[in-house]
């Protein structure tokens, strides 16, 4: 009862001193640590019965009695078939063809063909992406206009394109037996939902080059999050490796520039909204890998991530009356 009023109280002397958009300054309601919070209650409005119902199926031992219509559905959400096999050395997985010219030509084209589509995508994507975030809409003589606010909104449409895309892909073509729970990519998702919304909310305190630098020091989270997550070791010149890089980007984005423009400052919640970001990005890559001890492709993995996405930031926006506003 009194910590809340306390929180709000502190919050505004964390954006002291930061050229924020006055728009952002009109509320409480546009306060990034303010929208964070009430987004991660609209997931727990879903998260929770959801976890209280995958105990109650599991305490039940439903695999043992349930025998109703939604059997098949419970059976794959809650306990799936738990074939392993990525990680294994098992007789169902064909043996890998011996490499040959053609095949390792075949490969080097499949690389070039990958790293060129993986750059335009991203170009094109960040370039887009800042657009929305950081110009003004509706601006006239006399009425300035507005910027878009709502980063939520924004994930929720990435998501729902990405599911569709995988769900295609998956009705097409030939995929392997799925095995793994489907809750478990909610998980991934949980965190792949929190730190897009932080990468897109960032932009309205720093340019979209700086979080590209800045993502390049994510070497060590994701190192220290593979020990945690998935129990992985490293090597010494890899710990080392991953500071360099890191001290490397943070001497660049440090380093004091004689004339700054106000698009151009990183600002407090800047780089809390970055650290945000690279953590969750770190659990979601390492979380993925986990699962890729059972059987399936990486389409598989992006429609089961993109499915609880929808969801929860559908939930989310529904609960908040954001989402036809936006």
């Amino acid at each position: 009862r009194f910590c809340l009023p306390l929180v709000l109280a502190s919050l505004p002397t964390m954006a002291a001193g930061e050229e924020l958009v006055p728009a952002l300054q009109d509320s409480w309601g546009d306060f990034w640590l303010f929208r964070f919070f009430v987004n991660a209650a609209g997931y727990a409005s879903i998260v929770v019965p959801g976890f209280l119902l995958i105990q109650y199926f599991k305490r039940r031992n439903y695999l043992e009695t349930g025998r109703s219509i939604c059997f098949p559905v419970i059976k794959s959400c809650v306990f799936g078939s738990e074939v392993k096999s990525v990680h294994q050395d098992d007789g169902s997985l064909a043996p890998r063809a011996e490499p040959t010219e053609s095949s390792t030509a075949r490969q080097v084209f499949k690389l070039l063909f990958c790293a060129a589509g993986l750059q335009a995508s991203y170009l094109t994507w960040g370039v887009l992406q800042e657009r929305v975030m950081t110009r003004t809409y509706g601006a006239t003589e006399t009425d300035p206009g507005e910027k878009f606010k709502d980063s939520q909104f924004l994930v929720f449409m990435n998501r729902i394109l990405a599911f569709t895309v995988a769900g295609l892909y998956c009705a097409l073509t030939k995929q392997p037996r799925h095995g793994a729970p489907m809750y478990k990519y909610s998980f991934a998702s949980l965190s792949n939902i929190l730190s897009s919304w932080c990468q897109y909310e960032a932009l309205k305190y720093i340019s979209f080059p700086t979080q590209v630098l800045a993502k390049a020091s994510k070497v060590i989270p994701v190192m220290m999050m593979g020990k945690l997550v998935s129990r992985k070791s490293y090597e010494y010149w890899e710990y080392l490796t991953a500071a360099l890089i890191s001290v490397g980007v943070s001497m660049f984005l440090l380093s004091s520039a004689p004339h700054r423009t106000v698009s151009t400052v990183t600002t407090f919640s800047g780089i809390v909204l970055l650290a945000g970001y690279i953590i969750f990005d770190s659990f979601t890559s390492n979380w993925q890998d986990a699962l890729f001890t059972y059987k399936m492709s990486p389409v598989q993995m992006m429609f089961g991530v993109n499915v609880f996405s929808c969801l929860f930031t559908v939930g989310s926006l529904l609960e908040q009356g954001a989402l036809l506003e936006s």
